[in-house]
């Protein structure tokens, strides 16, 4: 039986999710705020936390980055009411594993939960990558673009080395999604394209000509423009 954290202030939504969950099979366990949420990550070891981004005190991207300091992996399904992509990148950089916006369908939230259990564990692959002129080094996080350095953020990295692991291939949107991030957005949302233009500006800061190529209404392709 998976067990499954859910963190929320507001309780009468808490009552809703937690009845819902145990319907469904899952062990439950409820937090009012980041504190609490902490000590009860801590004490129960839940598969899943179920996480509200707005709280007063300690918030929710407050409640990610001190477990992710303190290296608890533990998979984190973020909700909020704040829909922007620029807060879902936040979400998503700061280590929450997926992102469901409010108001939300149950079965919605149960669909997110059970696609997070059935990811496999995180392999590392520590070998460096080289495409053209193009180099990252999984250990020391190092990238170059010919002798010239830049610094990417986590998820901006882990985009990049699922592109240099698969050079010259085109990759379907969906793939990406689901290698990178680990579950499919909704077809309207454009985080993917919001990532791939960082990648961009980062990768021909130096005039440097483009390596991350659109295939209309399929996905991206690394490799030199022909």
């Amino acid at each position: 039986m998976a067990t499954v954290l859910v963190v929320d202030d507001d309780q009468k939504l808490a009552n809703m999710l937690r009845r819902t969950l145990t319907y469904e099979g899952f062990q439950v366990f409820t937090a009012g705020d980041g504190t609490a949420a902490l000590a009860q990550t801590q004490a129960q070891h839940p598969d899943v936390i179920v996480l509200d981004w707005m709280m007063p005190g300690l918030d929710g991207i407050g409640v990610i980055k001190q477990l992710r300091a303190a290296d608890d992996k533990t998979l984190i399904l973020m909700l909020t009411a704040r829909d922007a992509v620029e807060d879902r990148v936040q979400g998503l950089e700061t280590g929450a594993d997926d992102y469901l916006a409010k108001p939300f369908a149950p079965a919605e939230l149960l669909a997110r939960l059970h696609a997070l259990l059935r990811r496999p564990a995180v392999v590392t692959k520590n070998e460096s990558l080289a495409y053209s002129d193009l180099f990252l080094d999984p250990i020391t996080r190092e990238t170059r673009r010919g002798t010239r350095a830049f610094e990417l953020t986590s998820k901006e990295f882990d985009l990049l080395h699922f592109l240099l692991r698969h050079p010259r291939q085109v990759l379907r949107r969906e793939q990406i999604l689901q290698e990178v991030w680990g579950y499919d957005f909704g077809g309207e949302d454009n985080v993917l394209e919001v990532y791939i233009g960082y990648l961009r500006k980062k990768l021909e800061a130096g005039g440097e000509p483009r390596l991350i190529q659109t295939v209309r209404a399929v996905g991206y392709v690394l490799r030199e423009d022909s």
